[in-house]
Parts: C-alpha cells; structure tokens; sequence
C-alpha cells in the first residue's frame, strides 16, 4: 500500500475516496452473500461472510494509515477534526456489512417466500443510496478545484438531497418488511424472527449512515 502522505500530495481527499472505494468491496458483496444464503448451503455462507471480514479488514487498514500519517501540521481546505468525521462515518459503514456477514452465521437462515422480493429491493435501495453517498466523496477533488464553490457545490448539494431522499424510500421498506415479518412470526423460530429483524436494522443502517456521510460534508462546505 503506499503511503497516505503520497495520496495527500495529489489530492487531499484522495484517501478518503481510496477508504470509500474499499468499503464499496463489503457493502457489494452482501448481494453474493444473499445469493448464498438462498442456496441453503451454511458452507458457502461462511466462506462469503469471511470474505467480507477480510475486506472490511483492508479498509480498517486504510483508515489507519489515513489516522497515523495525516500530520496535524499538514495544510487542508476543510478542518483536520471534520476530515476525520468523514473518515469515521465511512468507517462504520464497513463496520455494518461486516456485522451482517456475521448475523448469517449464527444459523442458516432461509428468506420468507412471503418478504423474498421486498427484501431484494430493500437490499438493493441500500446499496444504491451507499453508492450515491461514494459519488459525493468522488466529487471532492473536484470540489477543491473550484475552492468549494460555484456549480460544482450546488452539484454535491443536489447529490446530498439526493442520498436523503433515497434514506427515506429505504426507511419506507423496512417499514412494509417489518409488517411482513412480524405477520409470518408465527412461521419460524423466535431465534429466528430475531435474526431477521436485526439483519434488516443493520442493514437499513448502512443507508442510515450513507445519509449521515453526505451531511456531513455539505456542511462542511457551508462551513467554508
């Protein structure tokens, strides 16, 4: 890996985008684990579920690396405590993909026929809003090229606006998910409702914090 100084001498946002391209990995790759999931087979589950905590391990090392060798001495457009904010949030984003793999393993677990199509959708809502939330983190090289202003900065608002609105239609589905659940409880295991109603909190969280990310750089540029 080379060394975060290198990256900070091209951009000062460089590494953030290098963290954020590397949690992209994990939260991506919830839809093989799904996928496996539906297979029955709790082998595969295992091995998809390592995969993701081997992943969410490289971004942790990226954070360290962004952490110990950002001096405090160094020139940054934005505040040093607001980059390291963004750098937290992004961490947990990781952090909660890795959790998810981790619920999987607890015992097999099959979708309800019943929630199968709204828990793709949600599934699929929550990545998307992750992916809105990374293009924002994209756009701030772009951002210090035009001294966080003029129409780049009202095209990172709408994209935040945007990763807001998209929050929303996933809280809206975890809503009709839970009504689901919770009427078919009666079809499985209390261990098993459990699981279930702690992966789709998890899950909803990654957009959760998506929102939070692009928050907190837009007001980091109304700072400016």
């Amino acid at each position: 890996m080379f060394t975060i100084l290198k990256l900070f001498g091209k951009s000062p946002f460089a590494g953030l985008k290098q963290h954020m391209d590397s949690i992209a990995l994990c939260v991506h790759k919830l839809v093989e684990l799904i996928a496996v999931m539906k297979e029955n087979d709790p082998k595969k589950t295992e091995i998809i579920a390592e995969q993701i905590s081997k992943l969410e391990h490289k971004a942790d090392l990226i954070k360290n690396d962004i952490r110990n060798h950002l001096p405090k001495s160094l020139f940054l457009p934005i505040d040093r405590h607001h980059l390291l904010e963004i750098l937290t949030l992004q961490d947990s984003i990781a952090d909660k993909a890795q959790d998810i793999a981790i619920l999987t393993t607890f015992k097999p677990l099959t979708i309800p026929e019943d929630l199968d199509e709204l828990f793709h959708q949600f599934l699929a809502k929550n990545i998307d809003t992750y992916d809105k939330a990374r293009l924002i983190i994209d756009e701030l090289h772009d951002l210090l090229e035009s001294s966080f202003g003029g129409k780049e900065a009202e095209k990172v608002r709408d994209m935040v606006d945007l990763v807001a609105y998209r929050e929303h239609e996933v809280d809206l589905l975890q809503r009709k998910l839970m009504q689901q659940l919770i009427a078919a409880e009666d079809k499985m295991s209390y261990t098993t409702f459990f699981l279930w109603q702690r992966i789709f909190q998890t899950l909803a969280d990654i957009s959760n914090l998506s929102e939070k990310l692009a928050w907190r750089v837009r007001r980091t540029l109304e700072l400016r």
